[in-house]
């Protein structure tokens, strides 16, 4: 049975970004189907306005900080048509898997707690939760107990540790229950955590 893995990729970046990653997870052998989304350019605030691949706008990273509301629902929008795609051509969505890194998890967490229908599983890398206050009043009972995967670096300068724990708190809060990894590194991904993302899809 065709498993799918929906992975996004972090601003300013590519598709091809976490292609080189899919060797190393080591999985059987045709088991698993890899569909790796470009984000549109647009301009993004907190560089200044500079244009980018982004799945929406980020005005700060603070936990105060506004947000880009209009831009994060068009981003959930298109994450979901892509889920219904695979869906339409027979793959159940218990086995679609929604993976992201920084930028791309934050879609992918946002998106896969509110949707209708239950997913594989949440891969959350080096990210963080947009909206967060909504999440208790819009979160789909569907995916209530989605296996999600949390990764951070204990040295990430741009999503800083403190915000992961938080995001880690509010949805242990919320009832999940989260697969939670620390590894030394910065806003980046390393090997260890590449075997552990490759256990954890194995399961």
């Amino acid at each position: 049975m065709e498993k799918v893995v929906i992975w996004l990729h972090g601003l300013g970046a590519t598709a091809d970004d976490f292609k080189s990653i899919v060797p190393m997870l080591k999985l059987p052998k045709d088991s698993v189907r890899f569909i790796f989304p470009q984000a549109p350019v647009q301009a993004v605030t907190i560089n200044n306005g500079y244009e980018m691949p982004a799945w929406f706008d980020i005005l700060g990273l603070k936990n105060q900080s506004p947000e880009d509301e209009p831009g994060i629902a068009k981003a959930e929008k298109n994450l979901r048509a892509l889920i219904e795609k695979e869906i339409e051509h027979g793959i159940d969505s218990k086995n679609i898997i929604l993976a992201g890194f920084s930028q791309g998890g934050a879609v992918a967490l946002h998106m896969g707690l509110r949707y209708e229908k239950p997913l594989g599983g949440i891969l959350a890398l080096s990210t963080y939760l947009p909206l967060s206050a909504k999440l208790a009043a819009e979160k789909n009972e569907a995916n209530n107990a989605v296996p999600i995967f949390m990764a951070h670096g204990k040295q990430d300068d741009v999503i800083s540790l403190n915000i992961a724990e938080e995001v880690k708190r509010i949805l242990i809060d919320l009832g999940y229950v989260i697969d939670w990894h620390l590894y030394d590194m910065a806003h980046s991904v390393c090997m260890e955590e590449i075997e552990d993302i490759s256990e954890f899809l194995k399961r």
